[in-house]
Order: structure tokens, then C-alpha cells, then sequence
């Protein structure tokens, strides 16, 4: 179990979903058993999430269950990651939690707050107005799915006392240029009642699960929201690379070896806004006398130029921001990836080398953005990491979740 707050709410945690197991997914575990039920027929993501995240305000408690939402079988477990963000020490609305769990901050100017009842909400889409922009420069199509969509907002509220439900939730930004999505598969706004603790005393949270009684079989069975040529041509490729990388025993060249198939490219050319990409290029210094340097991927744009992607394992070795007081910083393995990528830059800024790239295949590279591909998304979950993040220009980094996310968005245009 990982977190941010596992010292203070790891037993809580464990009670928490200790009896939401007993009301719910031990009961769907049981109407399997007693029925002979095949797991390819039911919800094995809400099962079997890769991995968890559990919020806590003061106003509700959020679970958020990770991973890949059309897996159609149960991986047996002997420990399953689960991330604490702890809420209740802030002084921050619902809605300002809100943000946080998705990671974006809602630029509205309609002074408008898009209010959430109890209920289930599939497909809702928000994006900031600078996300709004940028998928209308992509030619995104708002009209190809059934969504409920919020334009111009500051987003949206959690009314108190309401259990609401997200499902394929769509958020939407835009920083340098890029796209920025964050997709929420499922995710339970269970409300609690928090009692701020005198000096000395234990928090109090209480909440009732009763919602989970009248929910548990109809979501036993419940299909996942996808586009029907998503369904058939391209998620068992999407299937097979989180699988991949979902696999810790498989390599860096195993993974790029995959993306460099010609029926995968797809993946890059959506996730990084591409229209080509070329692996395996090798670069000759013409300047200098130097090893030849070859970046995982170029994924060239519309404009005819191109940006480098680079990959790294899914799985850091430890914390990605260290230090503390203000005086936080990337881990020295993060660093030293980042590190890795500027030789790219170097090679790049050179005439000749230029010169003789773009004659030798045929597409140009100038003043490269650089994407790190690495990490999951729980690995980079915190407020420092984005103000670390936001002092590096030429540099993106992308954890394996955001990419999936990216690509899947955009299969419903």
C-alpha cells in the first residue's frame, strides 16, 4: 500500500474498504461463485482495478479505481497499490479538491460551477478554456458521442450529502501547446461527515455505505462505455501495451519494440498530436567527433517538424520528488533521465547536423520538444511535483497513464 498519508490513514484505509468489501465487492465475488458465472461476463475492472486511490475531504471520501476498464479477467493479487491523499488539513472547498484529484485548475469566466447531484454521471466532459481551444484546433468533434459537456465553467461541485458516481469522465487542458487529458474511469464520491480533532485527539470520519446495497449487482454487470471501431480494431492493441507495460518483468526495448510496429504507431501519433513517426533513427555527429545517439521515437507534426519521445521504465525505484520545506526537487533518477535526453538537444542545435538529418531522412528537427515517457500516474500525484514540473520548458514529462488516457480520448472525436 503507497501513499501520501499512510502513517495517519493507512488503518482507516483498511477499514474503509474493508466494509465496502463486505456490502459490495465480496457480495459480486459471491453471486459469481454461487451462479457459475464466467468472469469475461461481468465488470472484472471494478473487481480487479489495477490499482486504487483513496481522497479524503471533509465533505466526502473518493475512491478511484485505476487501470484498464475492459480487462476481462481477475489477476490475483498478493498486494494491490493503493494512493492516500489527505484533504482534510486544507483549507480548500469540495471543489477545489476536486481539482486536485483531477489535476487541472477551471478557467471559466461564466462564474458558473456545474453543481453534481446523487447520481451516476457517464461521459461527462469538462475542459478548461485552454483545453476547449486546443480541441477545437485538433478538429475535435463534440457531436460524435453522447456526452454531457460543460463549456466556460469552473468546473464542478459534489453537492453535500450526495453520492455521485463519475464514469469515463473526460477533463481537458492545455500547457505549451499540448494537450493535456486526465481520464477518470470510475470513481465514487462517497459523502462523510469530518469532525476537526481538538490537540491530541484522532480524526473523526463517518460515512454510510448503504448506497452499495442497491448498486452492487447492476454494476456487477456493467459494460464499459467505448466507440464501436475502438472496440474492434484498435483496444486489443491498447489491451496489449498496458499489458506490456503493466508487466514489470518486460524491458524498455520490449516496450519500444511494440510501439515501433507500423499497426501501433497510432499510439504515439495520437498520444504526442503526430502525423509519422520514425524509430530507431540513428544520428551521426558531422561537427564533432562523437557516438552516433538514436532516440527511441521522432513523431513528426503537421508543420513537418518533429519531437522526440523517449521512454523509461513504467516503474521508478523510489519517491519522485524529494526534499522538503520548499526546497523540493526530481529524485536523482528522475533527473538523471531527464539528464539523458538533452545530448538530443545538443545534437539538434548544430547546422550541420541538421542539415544533414533532414537529407538523409527527409523530415526536419529544430529546437525538439522532448517527451519522457515514464512512471504511473500514482508516482507523480502531488502538489510539488507539477511546481518542479512547470521549470522545465523542453521537457515534458508523461507518465504511461496520461498516454493511454490521451489516446483513448481521442477515439471520441
Amino acid at each position: 500500500m503507497l501513499d501520501n498519508s499512510i502513517g495517519c490513514y493507512g488503518k482507516l484505509v483498511s477499514e474503509v474498504l474493508t466494509a465496502i468489501s463486505q456490502v459490495y465487492w465480496g457480495r459480486m465475488y459471491k453471486y459469481i461463485k454461487d451462479n457459475n458465472i464466467d468472469y469475461k461476463d461481468v465488470n472484472c475492472f471494478i473487481l480487479n482495478p489495477e490499482s486504487m486511490a483513496v481522497y479524503f475531504s471533509k465533505t466526502f471520501i473518493a475512491i478511484e479505481y485505476c487501470g484498464n476498464p475492459y480487462v476481462k479477467n481477475i489477476v490475483e493479487k498478493s498486494e494491490r497499490m493503493i494512493v492516500v491523499r489527505d484533504f482534510t488539513k486544507e483549507d480548500l472547498t469540495s471543489k477545489q479538491v476536486i481539482e486536485k484529484i483531477i489535476g487541472f485548475t477551471f478557467d471559466g469566466t461564466s462564474g458558473i460551477t456545474f453543481p453534481l447531484y446523487s447520481d451516476i454521471y457517464e461521459d461527462l466532459m469538462v475542459p478548461t478554456n485552454a483545453g476547449l481551444d486546443k480541441l477545437i484546433d485538433l478538429k475535435w468533434n463534440f457531436a460524435a458521442q453522447n456526452s454531457m459537456v460543460s463549456f466556460n465553467s469552473q468546473g464542478f461541485d459534489i453537492v453535500e450529502g450526495q453520492f455521485v458516481r463519475l464514469i469515463n469522465g473526460m477533463f481537458f487542458d492545455a500547457k505549451d501547446d499540448d494537450l493535456k487529458t486526465r481520464i477518470i474511469k470510475w470513481i465514487d464520491f462517497i459523502p462523510c461527515h469530518y469532525n476537526e480533532p481538538e490537540e491530541g485527539e484522532l480524526d473523526e470520519i463517518g460515512f454510510s455505505l448503504e448506497v452499495y446495497d442497491r448498486l452492487w449487482q447492476a454494476d456487477l454487470f456493467y459494460q464499459y462505455p467505448e466507440p464501436a471501431d475502438f472496440k474492434y480494431d484498435k483496444l486489443p492493441k491498447i489491451n496489449r501495451f498496458i499489458e506490456l507495460f503493466g508487466n514489470s518483468e518486460n524491458s524498455e526495448p520490449t516496450i519500444t519494440s511494440f510501439l515501433a510496429q507500423q499497426e501501433n504507431h497510432f499510439i504515439l501519433n495520437m498520444g504526442f498530436m503526430g502525423t509519422g513517426v520514425h524509430s530507431q533513427v540513428k544520428c551521426e555527429w558531422q561537427s564533432e567527433e562523437k557516438d552516433e545517439i538514436i532516440p527511441d521515437f521522432f513523431v513528426v507534426r503537421a508543420n513537418g517538424y518533429a519531437d522526440i519521445v523517449e521512454f523509461k521504465l513504467p516503474k521508478v525505484k523510489r519517491n519522485t520528488v524529494v526534499g522538503r520545506n520548499n526546497r523540493e526537487q526530481f529524485s536523482a533518477e528522475i533527473n538523471s533521465y531527464i539528464a539523458q535526453t538533452r545530448v538530443y538537444r545538443s545534437y539538434f542545435e548544430d547546422p550541420n547536423n541538421r542539415r544533414w538529418f533532414e537529407k538523409k531522412y527527409g523530415f526536419k528537427v529544430y529546437k525538439p520538444k522532448r517527451y519522457l515517457v515514464v512512471g504511473r500516474r500514482n508516482d507523480f500525484e502531488c502538489d510539488e511535483w507539477i511546481e518542479i514540473k512547470s521549470d522545465y520548458t523542453d521537457v515534458e514529462i508523461v507518465t504511461y497513464d496520461d498516454l493511454v488516457d490521451t489516446v483513448v480520448s481521442q477515439f471520441y472525436q
